[in-house]
Formats: C-alpha cells, structure tokens, sequence
C-alpha cells in the first residue's frame, strides 16, 4: 500500500482525556483514536487486531459512558473505520473497486475534520451571552406618545400668494369671446337692393361698400355683399359676372 500524508492527528492523546476508549487487544494496548491514527499511517499491522475483542470492549466503553453519549459516538465512527479498513484488507482488492482504503480513510480525516470545527464553533456559541439570561434588552417605553408639531414661518405675503394659487386651481377657467362688429346678412341685402338701381352699368362689388370700413368690419361687409349679390342673381333680381378665376365680381341689375 502506498503510504498516505495522514500525519494529522484526529483526537487528544491518550493522557490529556480521562474518557479516552483504552484498547486490550492481542496486538495493541492504548487509546482507540491512537490506533486508528497509526493504522491510517500503515504503522500498525490492522491485520494482527481482532475485531471481535475491539467490538466487546466498545460495548463495554459504552455502558460506562452513558451520560457521555456524543464521546461515545466519536469512538463508534472510529471502531467502525478500524473494521471496514481491515476488511479492505483481508479481502482481494478489486481494481474496479472505488474509491481504495486510503481514500476513504483520508475522507474520514476530512469529515473528523469537519467535526471538530462544528463542535468548536458551538461552544464558542454557547460561551457567549445570552439575551434573556446574561444580559437583557432595555425595554421599549410604554404608555408614551411621540407628538410631533410643524412650525411654518411665512410672511403674510407668503400666504395671500399661496391662497391665490390654490384659489386659481379650484375656480373653473371661463373663456370668454369678445364681440366685435359685423355687417349682417339682411343690412347688405337691404344696401345693396338700396344701390343697384343707381348703378346702371357693371360695377364693381367692392364699390357698393361704405368707404369708411376698414380693417375687421370691412371683411365682414365683403363676406356679407358677397352672400347677398348671390342671393340676389338667385331671385333674378341681378346680374354677375368675373373674366377669371380670383378676378373682380362685378353685377348689374338684371336685364329684362
């Protein structure tokens, strides 16, 4: 067998536990955990141990140490290594067989490992104070209210301005539309019906208009003459005429 770097070992000596399994066997006289330290190092011959003296005074380990069930559990792990080891080697190897003796007894060294890190980090828990038995929270007062008052310092300028925003948000918003002057309809249809007997030739519509109107009221007498001359040539009443398209429109009183 090749010779595994398994210099670690995985428990106390003998001397530093009084609860340390001491073993009586044909081959070997010492603590268990020494023993299966050595055997993992190839230092003693697994193959001289006897299981069934291992086994009987395991057992009888276990009855002294009932109040002391977790140490006991450590050295069953153990017992059981020390047997499936010298079974691998007692029994042909087989080449399929994964993973090899050394294998698993290294993985064993890992979870042992492993073990005694949880182990320490639960005492280390247990060891620091407890809430409730070694130190105590400082209790939340009861019966008392925080009441919290908002001071505003504004001027009086600072609170007529925000009344009249407030204000122009809620009123509603009134559009109004302002009134300006307009020729009806009826007033060029008078005025004209008024002006197209003097004209006795073709005119132009623009000369039957009030030469005082401008700007605004001015478009409206035009849009207004404009409606009655063709409201007029309907009745028969005149006649119209323009060369071109956007050319003059003129009229005449119709010809009997």
């Amino acid at each position: 067998m090749e010779e595994l770097p398994l210099d670690l070992d995985l428990a106390p000596a003998a001397g530093e536990r009084e609860d340390a399994l001491q073993l009586s066997l044909d081959s070997w006289e010492g603590p268990l955990d020494l023993l299966l330290t050595l055997a993992r190092s190839q230092k003693v011959d697994l193959r001289q141990i006897s299981i069934l003296q291992l086994v009987e005074q395991y057992l009888g380990f276990i009855a002294e140490m009932r109040a002391k069930l977790e140490v006991a559990a450590d050295y069953l792990v153990m017992a059981a290594w020390l047997a499936y080891l010298k079974s691998a080697l007692l029994l042909p190897k087989d080449p399929l067989e994964e993973p090899s003796p050394d294998e698993l007894a290294l993985r064993l060294q890992l979870r042992l490992q492993r073990l005694a890190a949880m182990r320490e980090a639960a005492a280390r828990l247990l060891a620091r104070d407890r809430i409730g038995r070694d130190v105590f929270l400082r209790p939340k007062p009861e019966g008392l209210r925080d009441v919290k008052l908002r001071r505003w310092d504004a001027s009086l300028y600072d609170l007529l301005s925000a009344y009249g925003q407030v204000k122009a948000r809620t009123e509603p918003v009134v559009h109004m539309v302002a009134r300006r002057p307009v020729i009806t309809l009826d007033a060029a249809l008078h005025h004209l019906e008024r002006l197209i007997g003097i004209k006795l030739d073709w005119a132009e519509l623009s000369d039957f208009l009030p030469s005082d109107y401008d700007g605004p009221l001015r478009r409206s007498a035009i849009a207004s003459s404009f409606v009655a001359a063709l409201e007029l040539a309907r009745q028969g009443r005149v006649d119209l005429k323009q060369e071109a398209a956007f050319e003059p429109l003129y009229l005449r009183a119709a010809q009997q």
